[in-house]
């Protein structure tokens, strides 16, 4: 019988294997940490057998928790970190470097150089993005330069590229022995490779950012069997694939132009369907696919992006240990009334949306003797919502929408401080869901949707529930001043890097 659909979730942090029921209920959950290494000062480094290894020990953990074996899923759906970077060997497996992390700014230089010829927005037009670190070729090109002898390999096909959710895929369905070279649309769309309208790999692109088609994977629907499993998985479909953010929207049941979600994790990311035609953003935003059901055409999303939300509290916790877990961060901001003029700008990797400021680096700005550790903590947890805010009015300047509610989810939603202080801020109700994991949720929707465990999108939209909502509580005048301070700060971040 075949009773659930398993989610893997390769996130920035950990790797997880959830299993979801028909109700779209968790039924169990296994996850597990790997190493974040940083080789220099804004380097941003992950072992990938390491998170492989992670990975096949999840999806045992999560059948044992649920005392059912492989034969009980009727699909496995994969979500992931978006643009993280991975190389191997085709004949062997073996990565030829660490993965670098969608966070990683070793690439500035390249950018500026591409940016050299034609500006930031030089390839906006075919890919809805600006030339950033943040984004997959550049950081192929990296490698290709750096790796000896690879580039001709590559050219070749004999060395692969992926993002995390390819290598996965690649090696949950046979490695070396014949493992599928695939994509999605929602991961393709986030290389700075991928032509937006024609959904495949770009001459002028491949050329520009000089990346050889041959290492690259074919480009597939988000919902599709792509292969059947080996291993922990033999015999299970293999059938969904969306990047964390686009399957968070997936899994919140965005289904409608104009539907919005926020997701709260290591980033924060705003993601706005536009429906099946991509909107070009004039205020600073990204146009990305937003899913693409087999056979269907796609549908687009504008997205805020946001490099540090949850990570600055990590940042509290093992960089200046204010505080034993994340969880103790809400605490610790309750013991003041509120930030004491204190306003922090986490901009560690640079800033994203809407700035894209790769020259900003983080800024601690008010303080006096009067600031405790009680004043930086309730920074932290405002920047997030002041970043949002940010990401907000652009996505309204550019949609011509006025956002009435705003879904959320992710890590940070349980904070019950954050999410007053972010529907305040955005003076429009927060809403949370009752199911909170919906990354994964819609990377299960998308694998059970490619095999018939759930049989359309309006049945994914009943399983949606409300658990909790945030009105406004803050006055106008306060929420003008506040914001005003906060962008007052942003400005004392730029231009840090020479």
């Amino acid at each position: 019988m075949k009773t659930f659909v398993a989610a893997i979730d390769q996130g920035t942090t950990s790797t997880r294997c959830l299993l979801f029921n028909q109700r779209g209920e968790v039924v169990s959950l296994a996850q597990k940490e790997h190493r974040q290494i940083y080789p220099q000062p804004g380097w941003v480094e992950h072992d990938p057998l390491e998170i492989l290894d992670n990975t096949q020990q999840v999806i045992r953990q999560a059948l044992a928790a649920a005392g059912v074996g492989r034969e009980s899923l009727a699909a496995v759906g994969i979500t992931n970190q978006r643009e993280t970077t991975v190389v191997w060997e085709k004949t062997t497996g073996r990565p030829l470097y660490n993965a670098i992390v969608w966070q990683d700014t070793r690439t500035e230089a390249l950018c500026r150089q591409l940016a050299a010829e034609g500006g930031q927005d030089r390839f906006r037009a075919q890919t809805g993005l600006p030339l950033a670190t943040y984004f997959s070729g550049p950081k192929i090109r990296w490698l290709l330069d750096h790796l000896p002898d690879v580039r001709q390999k590559a050219e070749h096909g004999e060395v692969l590229f992926g993002n995390m959710d390819t290598w996965l895929l690649w090696n949950l369905s046979g490695g070396p022995q014949g493992g599928v070279h695939v994509t999605d649309v929602t991961n393709a769309s986030r290389t700075l490779l991928m032509n937006l309208h024609t959904l495949d790999w770009d001459d002028e692109l491949l050329a520009a950012n000089g990346v050889p088609r041959a290492m690259l994977p074919v480009i597939r629907p988000s919902s599709g069997v792509y292969a059947e499993g080996r291993g922990a998985l033999a015999g299970v479909p293999l059938a969904g694939d969306l990047g964390d953010q686009q399957a968070a929207l997936f899994g919140q049941t965005c289904f409608s132009p104009g539907e919005a979600k926020n997701t709260y994790g290591t980033g924060c990311f705003m993601l706005l369907n536009t429906g099946t035609t991509p909107v070009v953003s004039q205020a600073g935003l990204l146009t990305t696919v937003a899913y693409q059901l087999e056979g269907e055409p796609p549908v687009y999303a504008l997205e805020g992006s946001i490099a540090i939300a949850g990570a600055l509290v990590q940042w509290l916790r093992d960089n200046l240990g204010l505080i034993e877990t994340s969880a103790d961060v809400e605490a610790l901001a309750r013991t003041v009334e509120d930030n004491g003029d204190v306003y922090f700008v986490p901009a560690f990797s640079g800033l994203y949306a809407p700035y894209w400021r790769s020259d900003a680096r983080g800024v601690i700005a008010g303080l006096t003797r009067y600031a405790n550790k009680g004043h930086l903590a309730r920074a932290a947890l405002e920047a997030t919502a002041y970043q949002t805010r940010e990401v907000l009015e652009a996505m309204e300047a550019d949609s011509g929408v006025r956002l009435q509610a705003l879904k959320v989810d992710g890590g940070m939603v349980v904070n019950d401080l954050l999410m007053q202080f972010q529907a305040d801020m955005l003076d429009v109700p927060v809403i949370r869901p009752q199911v909170t994991e919906t990354t994964a949720l819609g990377a299960a929707y998308a694998a059970g949707l490619a095999v018939g465990y759930w049989r359309s999108l309006d049945e994914l939209q009943t399983n949606w529930a409300e658990d909790r909502r945030w009105q406004p509580q803050m006055t106008a005048k306060q929420r003008a001043l506040l914001f005003s301070r906060w962008k007052k700060a942003v400005t004392r971040t730029f231009g840090w890097i020479e």
